[in-house]
Parts: structure tokens; sequence; C-alpha cells
């Protein structure tokens, strides 16, 4: 089953944030875009690359008004660890959710049998429906940039009702209005 289109589980977790734990509750993001980027795990190889992509993102992200959070199995106090041991990982001041019973990975569908997380990236709109999500094997790293445009896409499209983003659109870029004139036009 998609989970396009679904609105999120509600969750509680404890994050690492700026030096401090701090509580995650979802009913505090309603009327916010989020995204949730998990990650297999700490102490690994790809997933410090991707938060340190996304790290240096987050400041136009925050601009669009969308709050990060990365999610792995690990507790708040591994990633507190791994943010003060790595340079990349050190980059990252949004919050890093521990989900160690993994609840909220089964909530968002990605929990391994293992009991790690998916590679997978979640944009949640402000009624806390999911409007994108991502997942990709074990060594295919994300891309920040292209998160980006697709929160760009996401709230165009949101803002503009009857609107359409087509591939590759960026910000500024035309638009289609989908109706029965359009059909075989493309």
């Amino acid at each position: 089953m998609s989970l396009i289109n679904t609105e999120i589980v509600p969750f509680r977790a404890t994050a690492f944030k700026n030096g401090d734990f701090i509580e995650v509750d979802s009913s505090d993001l309603k009327g916010k875009w989020a995204i949730f980027m998990f990650y297999p795990a700490d102490f690994t190889f790809v997933c410090p690359t991707e938060l340190s992509d996304l790290a240096d993102h987050y400041d136009e992200l925050q601009g669009l008004g969308v709050e990060v959070f990365s999610v792995s199995t690990d507790t708040h106090f591994t990633h507190k660890a791994w943010h003060a041991s790595s340079h990349e990982v050190g980059k990252v001041q949004y919050g890093m959710i521990g989900d160690p019973n993994g609840q909220i990975s089964r909530n968002f569908d990605t929990l391994r049998a293992s009991g790690l997380a998916d590679r997978s990236t979640f944009l949640v709109d402000p009624d806390g429906v999911i409007q994108f999500l991502e997942t990709t094997a074990e060594g295919i790293g994300r891309n920040a940039t292209e998160l980006v445009r697709k929160v760009r896409a996401a709230q165009y499209v949101r803002n503009n009702p009857g609107e359409v983003c087509p591939a590759a659109w960026e910000e500024g870029a035309e638009t289609l209005a989908p109706s029965i004139d359009l059909v075989g036009k493309i």
C-alpha cells in the first residue's frame, strides 16, 4: 500500500539537536512542512554523506518553512556521540530522532526485518499528509538539491490548485493546468 496522500501516524520521540535532547511530537508539526530522512545506522558510510548534504541545505529548507529530521533506529545518545565524532555529521543542526524500538520506522513502513530503517525520505505537508516519498537501495545516496526542488514543487502545487509541475520543474518555470483541452497535446 502506498503512503502517498496518507496522514502520518502520531508519534513522540527523543532527538538530539544543537547539543540538547529534545522531545519531538508529531502533533507539534501540524501547520508546518516536514522532512523525515530515514537512514540505516549511525557510524556507517553513505549515511554521514547524506546527513551532511542535507545539513548544507538546512537553512534553505528552513527559509521554505520546512522542519527537517533524520531518523534511525539508533538512540538519541548514539546520535550525540556520532555528531561529536564525525566532521560531516557535526554540521547537522536539524533534529536527529532516535527510534530504538523501530515504531516510527514501522509507522512510515520503512523498517527492515533486520531492525534497521531503509534509506527513505518523506515530505509531509502542513496537514500531516505525505506528499513525497523516496526509498533507495543501501548503496545509493540521496541528493538534497533534488529534495529542495521537490519541496518547492509540492509547495507550489499546494498554493496553486489546478496546476501541476512537469518533470524537472524549477521555481519560476512554466506549469501545466490539466484539462480535457490538454489531453494528447503534450
